[in-house]
Parts: C-alpha cells; sequence; structure tokens
C-alpha cells in the first residue's frame, strides 16, 4: 500500500465530512487522496460542481495531515488494517454502493468479500421471543449453509445476541462500530468483541478518538447493510435503527426479510408494519431464508468438492448458463450481483445457476465474490 497516498485519504476524510458525496467523486475521479491533494488549487478542473465552500476547506492539509500521522502510527501499533476504496480487500459489496466509505479500519480474522455475507438486525430492546427467533436461525443456519459471514453493530439486544450466537455456532462475525477502534461501546460486550477479533472481527470508518454519537450509528447502518448480500430484522419498534438498515439495504437492491411478530406487541410492530407495506419478505425460519436466497445448494455443494468435482468436456449448458459463460468469457471475472445485473437473472436463480455450472466444472468461485470461467 501507497503510505503517502493512505495518509493523504486519511486527511481527507477527516477535512469533507459536511460534504462527502463530492469528496467521494473527487477520490474516484482522481484516484486517491494525494492525488486530491496534488489537484487542490484545480478541483473545478476536476468537478466543476464542487462548492466554493469545500474547495476553501481543502486548501490547507496541516491540521488533518498531522492527526493522519497520528492515526497511521495508532494503527500500526494495534494491527489495525486501513481499507481503501478501490483496493482489493476493501469490502466489494459495499465497493457499489454510492455512499461507500473513502477508507475503513479493519481489526481481525474475517474475509470480508467471502460468498455469503448476511445481517442480523433489531431492537436494542430484544424480548425473550426475539432471542429465541435468533438462536433458532444462527443454530438451523448453521446446518444449511456451514459458510455465512454474519455482520451486526454490537449494540445492546438483537445485535449482541446474533454476534453471540454465530460465536457459539461456529461462525464468524463482524461488529460494525460508530466509533474509532481505541474504544468499545457498550463496554458491556468487550468480552464478546475480544472473541470475535479472533473469530470474525470489528470494522469502522471513524479515527480514534471518535466519539459514539448519535448520528455516528445512523451513518454506521449504511456500512452493516451495504456489507452484506440480506439484511434480517429480527424484533423493531415502529420506529428504530433495524428499519433505517432495512431501508438502505432496499435502495441498495440487497434481499431484506423479517420475522412476523403478535399483532399489537411493541417489538414486532416495525417487522409486522415492514411485511405489510411489502418492504421485507416474510421468514418463518431458516430454511425460509436459505430458499429465498437461493441458497439451498451449499451443503450439497460441499459434498462435492469433498468427493471431487470432474469436468466434462463437453457440458450440457441451459440457455441461462450459456449466457452467463458468454458473459464471463466477454468481461472477465465478475461478482455474482454484477452478473445479475449484466445477466438479467434474479439473484436467487443465478444463485443455483452458478452451482450447477460449478458442478459441471465450468467456473468456480474466488476471494471477493468473483466468478471465473474456466476455460
Amino acid at each position: 500500500m501507497n503510505e503517502q497516498n493512505l495518509l493523504y485519504t486519511m486527511a481527507l476524510t477527516r477535512m469533507t465530512g459536511f460534504n462527502f458525496q463530492t469528496a467521494l467523486r473527487l477520490y474516484q475521479e482522481l484516484g486517491g487522496g494525494q492525488a486530491v491533494y496534488e489537484h487542490r488549487s484545480d478541483l473545478r478542473d476536476v468537478l466543476p460542481e464542487c462548492s466554493e465552500r469545500l474547495v476553501q476547506s481543502l486548501q490547507d492539509w496541516s491540521i488533518p495531515l498531522l492527526k493522519a500521522e497520528q492515526e497511521l502510527g495508532f494503527i500500526t501499533r494495534h494491527n489495525i488494517r486501513p481499507l481503501l476504496l478501490g483496493s482489493d480487500d476493501y469490502p466489494q459489496r459495499l465497493a457499489e454502493c454510492p455512499d461507500a466509505p473513502i477508507l475503513l479500519y479493519y481489526m481481525g480474522s474475517a474475509d470480508l468479500n467471502q460468498q455469503r455475507v448476511i445481517n442480523i438486525v433489531g431492537t436494542r430492546h430484544a424480548t425473550q421471543y426475539g432471542q429465541d427467533l435468533v438462536r433458532r436461525f444462527v443454530g438451523d443456519l448453521r446446518e444449511l449453509c456451514p459458510q455465512v459471514l454474519i455482520v451486526s453493530g454490537l449494540a445492546y439486544g438483537i445485535d449482541i445476541s446474533a454476534h453471540r450466537n454465530a460465536l457459539e455456532r461456529g461462525f464468524e462475525t463482524v461488529g460494525v462500530l460508530a466509533h474509532g477502534l481505541d474504544e468499545l461501546y457498550p463496554p458491556r460486550h468487550r468480552e464478546t468483541a475480544k472473541q470475535m477479533l479472533r473469530q470474525g472481527g470489528l470494522l469502522t470508518e471513524y479515527m480514534s478518538e471518535t466519539r459514539a454519537d448519535k448520528l455516528n450509528f445512523v451513518k454506521r447502518n449504511r456500512i452493516v447493510a451495504g456489507l452484506c448480500d440480506a439484511t434480517l430484522l429480527v424484533e423493531s419498534a415502529a420506529r428504530g435503527g433495524g428499519l433505517i438498515t432495512c431501508g438502505i439495504a432496499q435502495d441498495y437492491n440487497r434481499q431484506v426479510m423479517a420475522f412476523p411478530g403478535a399483532v399489537g406487541a411493541p417489538y414486532s410492530e416495525g417487522c409486522n408494519n415492514l411485511i405489510r407495506d411489502n418492504g421485507a419478505q416474510l421468514i418463518s425460519g431458516a430454511e425460509d431464508f436459505v430458499n429465498a436466497m437461493g441458497w439451498q445448494t451449499d451443503r450439497q455443494l460441499q459434498q462435492a468438492k469433498a468427493d471431487g468435482i470432474e469436468r466434462s468436456l463437453f457440458p450440457d449448458l441451459s440457455p441461462e448458463e450459456q449466457a452467463i459463460v458468454r458473459i464471463l468469457d466477454r468481461m472477465g471475472d465478475l461478482q455474482q450481483n454484477q452478473l445479475s445485473v449484466k445477466t438479467n437473472i434474479p439473484i436467487g436463480q443465478l444463485t443455483a445457476l452458478l452451482f450447477q455450472l460449478e458442478m459441471k466444472g465450468v467456473v468456480r468461485p474466488l476471494a471477493g465474490g468473483n466468478y471465473h470461467l474456466l476455460k
């Protein structure tokens, strides 16, 4: 990684919080934080819609660069990995989102680009009903799809229940924080967070010494949604952070599912309303979820890999499979979401088709969720 570019990108994130979208476009147009610095005198030539306020704010980099140098020392001492937008280790699902963070800070062992990633969210005031739903769902999911990364926000209630049940069942689990990695909120979840560093990780867009302000939690929700293939709402009042995450996931064209609850129950009202308004698909358990996602074949594929998959010299391909092969042949490795757009095949159906192509020895999944055509 180019350390100078990293320093300038760190500084850039400190200088443009009030105008994030334009700053993101500058970063993408110019290719990095250092390039933004080098073009600070002609930003309007690069992006004519830059506001005068943004142009002025990007003239003096001295204090932000000093803070960036301090932060670089902090992340080096604590083995924190900076993930720059556009790099191979940046979460590729999140990179597809129009408001993806320019820079993330990550501690942990989990691959953020593995093939299956979901989030489980809900109220901080989880009832026994909600906790039982999480425990049963995670346990059953482990039997149906053994390799899934489970994401949540490490908050009280449904979030921490999702993390703890994931750890207990052998899933990796990542917590997305609303503050820097020099502290942990809430402190009561510190022991769980330590275990997650060995079996998952902690992720944030915030530098150290950033307080866990209310607005940060709202912004954090877009990362929770963007990292994942699907959002699962377990319990929610009529208003709450889980519903915000679901709305963002819908905007990102990701799957949203919810457990129904008793009519009139205060922490089922949000789920019931979301299902009523077609904002989420109703599920009653992990099997419904897996069927909706088209992940029924995971166990079968795992067994086939154990037995060894042999490629047929002349595989018999359906028209849909041929369409996938043509796109991969023409465009190279693509992620599942990109393939869905290029082939106009829904994600659920595409997942099953990719499985069949893998069984036939035609494609192979790569790190980062990409699929590669075997020629």
